[in-house]
């Protein structure tokens, strides 16, 4: 039976986040996205006995989680975890798409800008249900398909005009309609997707791919061209990059659409939507309309 399309090179991955862990880490957006996840969870009001952090770079968040007393143990999950520095206990090196826990295991999973580039994020969501407790929860942060529209349009236009053809130079982030079903796939119950778009600002597109070096974010597509870019077709990106996307103060706007995904390992204590029929109350009445039998038009 052949697996999931390998949409992403997963260990051209991990060699980009260790070249940016070895230079100077961008982590900006991880830390809003951090802060965000923390925020939301403190409205949950209830504190996680063991919580699994899956495949978040860096240790920001989970530190965030421990000074919060929002959880009592969190494992770290990530393939370089046996790279991480500081005095972090619980690490377990591991993939994403191949998490190590038993069944029913976990009062709480997070991640935050990592499911976005798995190739089997049906798969990892299924995972992830099945490893919590019942009435566990999983909230998650992942890039969604408006990320960097503004770069993707400006390559695309650039290589059809000096190359004659196109070539994949933005990862294809997931929309929000398809996670909401993903979440229900998977088994979650009272399944939550909501979106919001963080806008940072450049001098230049130069800059902007400066910064996404830095977050190991470069293009890992399996079916990205092998061939270097010519520096013509660099320029010119970048020229209508300026053109189409500049503001009046000529810096250019480079867009990040952060998804969030929440929902909770089924419980009986948890509300349920009722049974076909069962409604105590016509929705004629409560909306005071006249209800017409089926075929009927209203003043025939």
């Amino acid at each position: 039976m052949a697996g999931p399309p390998r949409i992403f090179d997963r260990d051209l991955q991990r060699r980009r986040r260790l070249r940016a862990l070895r230079g100077e880490p961008v982590d900006f957006l991880l830390e809003h996205v951090s802060q965000e996840l923390v925020e939301r969870l403190l409205v949950v009001q209830r504190s996680f006995r063991l919580a699994a952090d899956v495949g978040t770079p860096g240790s920001a968040l989970r530190h965030m989680m421990r000074s919060k007393g929002l959880a009592a143990d969190v494992i770290a999950v990530d393939p370089l975890a046996y790279r991480a520095q500081g005095t972090e206990a619980l690490r377990v090196a591991a993939d994403e798409e191949a998490l190590p826990f038993a069944d029913g295991s976990l009062d709480l999973v997070v991640s935050a800008l990592a499911l976005q580039s798995v190739n089997d994020l049906p798969g990892a969501l299924a995972q992830i249900r099945r490893a919590l407790k019942p009435d566990g929860l999983f909230l998650a942060a992942l890039l969604g398909g408006d990320t960097l529209t503004e770069l993707r349009q400006s390559f695309a236009a650039a290589e059809a005009e000096m190359d004659g053809g196109v070539s994949p130079r933005v990862a294809p982030f997931a929309d929000l309609r398809d996670l909401g079903a993903l979440l229900q796939r998977a088994g979650f119950a009272l399944p939550v997707v909501d979106a919001d778009r963080v806008t940072v600002r450049y001098a230049t597109a130069f800059d902007l791919m400066r910064d996404l070096r830095g977050m190991g974010g470069t293009n890992t597509l399996s079916e990205r061209r092998r061939v270097p870019l010519k520096r013509a077709t660099l320029l010119r990106m970048a020229q209508i990059y300026a053109e189409r996307f500049s503001d009046p103060d000529g810096r250019l706007r480079a867009s990040f659409e952060i998804v969030w995904l929440s929902g909770w390992a089924p419980h009986e204590s948890q509300q349920q939507p009722l049974r076909p029929g069962s409604a105590k109350a016509r929705l004629a009445d409560a909306l005071k309309v006249i209800e017409l039998p089926a075929g009927d038009k209203a003043g025939s």
